[in-house]
């Protein structure tokens, strides 16, 4: 939803998007496991997906009932790489996991599921082999969660602008373009 919202922007302001990866549950094992595992109330996560689901509906997402978690990490390791492919690959393959995650329930952790979705948008073979066992890839990922950790992120998606405002979580399409009205001129 902040891809989408962000996206609106780019008519009104100049806006440059540099994407990071955060891994929120790496504990998670790669097969997944149940929503239930992660210790929220029955209550508090039905308001949670009740409100993930509204907000969706706005954005035109459709989202499926989410009864389990993935590790995310080899995803993540994918994306990263295949940020060196370039901006159509790349951004298939973004919105092919977000669908392949939240509409269609299905395992982003497994590495069948990712090689038949970075095959399907494009991403080379080679790419996906040097995404799991170049050490880069891996680096970049723990550097950017140490940076993340170091200023308070913990959720996703989240938003620098300016180098000064940190905006996180869902924000609304408002929330992001008063933040851009307060960018100097010729800065994005």
């Amino acid at each position: 939803m902040g891809e989408r919202r962000l996206a609106r922007l780019n008519g009104e302001f100049d806006v440059r998007v540099e994407r990071r990866f955060l891994e929120i549950h790496p504990e998670t094992p790669g097969e997944g496991r149940p929503v239930s595992e992660l210790g929220y109330p029955p209550d508090q996560w039905a308001r949670m997906m009740e409100n993930l689901e509204r907000m969706g509906k706005a954005e035109g997402i459709v989202f499926s009932e989410r009864t389990f978690t993935t590790n995310s990490h080899k995803a993540l390791l994918l994306a990263e790489a295949t940020k060196d492919e370039g901006s159509v690959v790349f951004e298939a393959l973004n919105e092919g996991l977000f669908r392949a995650y939240f509409t269609e329930g299905r395992n982003i952790g497994d590495p069948q599921v990712l090689r038949d979705l970075a095959q399907a948008v494009g991403v080379p073979a080679g790419r996906l082999e040097q995404a799991w066992s170049d050490a880069a890839y891996g680096e970049r990922l723990a550097r950017d969660h140490a940076a993340a950790a170091e200023i308070g992120i913990t959720g996703i998606p989240f938003f620098i602008v300016d180098d000064r405002w940190i905006l996180e979580g869902a924000v609304p399409v408002e929330m992001l373009r008063e933040a851009a009205k307060k960018i100097p001129a010729g800065k994005s």
